[in-house]
């Protein structure tokens, strides 16, 4: 016993002093020293009066440790676990945040650019997570932040679908271009995007000597 407690000296620490020195850490932005207590404390008092708030700081503290995939993991496990618990929507905000693996001030740092060029993928699973949010908690302090972000990662696929078929017109390469720009008409035709997309399908036709396709667009 006492060699454990020269190692780990919350031995002997009861779920509220775990609590309040995680909440401490956390508060501090330390967030490693947060989380190995929100961990110890979900390990020794599962059960406790403690436990479930305790998780949902381990959410945040695990992402903004830098570990967003064992935040969205913890997530996941806790909604599972929790499906009707009343914090559910902030849980649900934290998972978008960690899916797309940046910290909470990741919109007002990035341009528009850099935010079209995210991962696809995990922009679209954040945008469906936030969808979910709003639907299912329509009354939720979250609800307007996520509707603006879905608005945002909206914009930035549609430029990065442009620029991608930018890419190919300057290249050249008129064919790809012009299916790249018609996924921007179809997909984000409520988008700036969409007349961008069209005059540069148009300037493809014509480069292929389409003249009424080009006219037509």
């Amino acid at each position: 016993w006492l060699q454990d407690l020269e190692t780990d000296p919350t031995i002997d620490w009861p779920a509220d002093r775990l609590y309040s020195e995680a909440r401490s850490a956390l508060d501090d932005s330390n967030w490693t020293t947060a989380k190995d207590y929100y961990q110890k404390l979900e390990a020794r008092y599962p059960f406790g009066q403690y436990a479930q708030q305790g998780q949902i700081e381990l959410i945040y503290a695990t992402w903004k440790d830098g570990d967003a995939p064992g935040a969205v993991q913890a997530a996941d496990r806790f909604l599972r676990s929790y499906p009707n618990h009343q914090n559910s929507d902030y849980v649900m905000f934290l998972k978008a945040l960690a899916t797309l693996n940046e910290n909470d001030s990741w919109f007002s740092i990035l341009s528009a650019e850099d935010l079209a060029d995210r991962d696809a993928d995990a922009s679209k699973q954040a945008f469906d997570i936030f969808k979910e949010l709003i639907l299912r908690y329509p009354n939720s302090r979250f609800a307007p932040e996520a509707r603006r972000r879905m608005h945002e990662l909206v914009l930035a696929q549609a430029e990065h679908e442009l620029n991608t078929a930018k890419y190919y017109y300057v290249r050249h390469a008129y064919v790809a271009a012009i299916e790249r720009a018609q996924r921007v008409v179809k997909d984000f035709q409520n988008t700036p995007m969409r007349d961008d997309a069209l005059e540069l399908i148009a300037d493809a036709y014509e480069a292929l000597h389409l003249t009424d396709l080009a006219n037509d667009t």
